[in-house]
């Protein structure tokens, strides 16, 4: 390990946890978990105005330029999620969530302005950047500010937020593909315009949130980290008591010491927690795989399948997202009582199991476009916790001075693995017309999420309600201090 030596002792993240949750939390999360909403947004609105994009009052696309143009958004997010997450590790949390906002918000005018396939296709690519660099910076930071009593279920109401996006989406696509309201050769470029605005909204909002003091702890800074901890006590105070000092609180002590390199991150991920590596990509894949595969194919099983008009695909797209954002929100308190291990293994194997009864249904010829839906709202309304947990828990698994990489890294990995193979799969499988086909796609995503479930059984860690530098010590805690 490199780095000054010097050895310092602070309280601050037991402060930081001891705080009771507040308008400065809900700033966070309002101010940060909006970039899933936009996420959300940013793909079922894409997803609704495919036929007028690719249609001759937009850019007079085929069919594969625009499977192109979605797989340079995740490409693009790929990409993104790597390199900034490691700036985010380096330069901080704040200053990278401006950053990454920033990216989104002109690359998602700029598609607005798209003048042929390949300038659409690069606007794309960098929105996705913007957004696939929000996911370890954003996560970071929740994290990291969130007291350790409320953080699964802040982190999980924050990340199936996604679906609020999903359902403010379908309903906008059914406004701007009017064409008594909205000229068809400019709606879909209005969408796009009106979509990166809202993010200035956020870009302000964003200029409340600090930076995280357990960032500027592993960086050496400690003087810069109390003067925030001493600012978001004060703020808490004008409207609420903190609690009382019934003991004195736990301290640490830091070394300054460098950032860590790549070769250090890779033995730290492969040497030192090898077990939960292998939980992180299990858990992310599987519900990359699931999410991915059934989530880009729903609008052609439903108008294939069901005789469902594609201007009303909009219409049961809503039921569809109303049970991903309920999920986490009815369950997330039962992850930091009950705990992950259980929660997590319980949502992934009810999902797993409910998904492949549905898949027999449905070959069985026995459900209708109604109940099709209806299942689909119970299967995510666990699948929805379940993979939000699994951003949680590669959040918090691993120590501070990495943990935006990680996140990025998992999530690349993930969604290489599985969100890449899973609508291609299910594509293809539909294609074959043969509902049999398409059983087998839905039983490979079910036995996947019950093997998830039963990997959490075994390599589960019980995170909650714990400190980050209980459930992974800092690499720069003093060589005493560690375990």
């Amino acid at each position: 390990m490199s780095g000054t030596g010097e050895v310092f002792t602070t309280d601050i993240p037991a402060r930081l946890d001891r705080l009771p949750f507040s308008r400065f939390h809900w700033l966070v999360v309002i101010a940060l978990g909006i970039t899933w909403i936009l996420d959300g947004l940013e793909v079922t609105l894409v997803g609704s105005l495919s036929p007028a994009i690719a249609g001759v009052d937009g850019l007079n696309l085929s069919a594969q330029q625009v499977g192109w143009t979605a797989s340079a958004y995740i490409l693009g997010a790929v990409i993104g999620a790597l390199v900034f997450g490691r700036l985010t590790d380096k330069f901080g949390r704040r200053r990278l969530f401006i950053v990454t906002v920033l990216v989104y918000l002109i690359a998602t005018v700029l598609s607005g302005f798209a003048w042929d396939f390949w300038s659409f296709l690069l606007f794309r690519f960098l929105t996705g950047a913007g957004i696939g660099g929000e996911y370890g910076a954003i996560n970071s930071a929740i994290d990291e500010l969130v007291p350790a009593r409320r953080r699964g279920q802040v982190a999980l109401a924050i990340n199936g937020s996604f679906w609020i996006g999903a359902a403010l989406g379908a309903v906008g696509s059914l406004v701007v593909l009017d064409p008594e309201v909205v000229d068809p050769a400019l709606g879909w470029r209005l969408a796009f315009i009106i979509g990166g605005l809202l993010a200035l909204v956020v870009l302000f909002i964003r200029r409340y949130v600090p930076e995280s003091p357990r960032w500027l702890l592993t960086h050496g800074r400690p003087d810069e980290a109390e003067a925030v901890v001493r600012e978001i006590e004060a703020r808490i105070e004008r409207h609420v008591a903190l609690p009382p000092m019934i003991r004195p609180l736990q301290t640490l002590r830091f070394v300054r010491r460098d950032a860590p390199r790549w070769s250090e991150i890779v033995r730290m991920l492969f040497t030192h927690h090898p077990r939960r590596t292998a939980l992180g990509l299990v858990l992310m894949a599987t519900q990359a795989f699931c999410y991915n595969a059934i989530f880009f194919t729903y609008a052609l099983i439903l108008t294939r399948f069901y005789g469902v008009a594609a201007e009303n695909v909009g219409w049961f797209m809503l039921p569809f997202a109303l049970g991903n954002v309920s999920g986490p929100l009815l369950l997330g308190r039962l992850f930091d009582s009950l705990g992950r291990k259980t929660m997590i293994a319980a949502t992934y194997a009810l999902a797993g199991a409910l998904l492949c009864l549905t898949g027999w249904l449905f070959a069985e010829g026995r459900l209708t476009a109604e109940t099709q839906t209806a299942a689909w709202m119970v299967i995510f309304f666990f699948a929805s916790a379940g993979a939000s947990a699994a951003y949680l828990t590669v959040g918090e698994l691993f120590p501070l001075e990495t943990r935006a990489v990680t996140i990025s890294l998992f999530y690349a990995v993930g969604t290489l693995l599985g969100g890449v193979a899973g609508p291609a799969l299910f594509g293809a499988l539909i294609d074959s017309g043969e509902r049999s086909q398409i059983l087998q796609g839905y039983l490979l995503g079910g036995v996947l999420m019950l093997a998830a479930a039963a990997v959490t059984l075994w390599l589960g860690v019980r995170a909650e309600r714990k400190s980050l530098e209980e459930v992974a010590p800092p690499l720069s805690l003093a060589p005493e201090d560690a375990p």
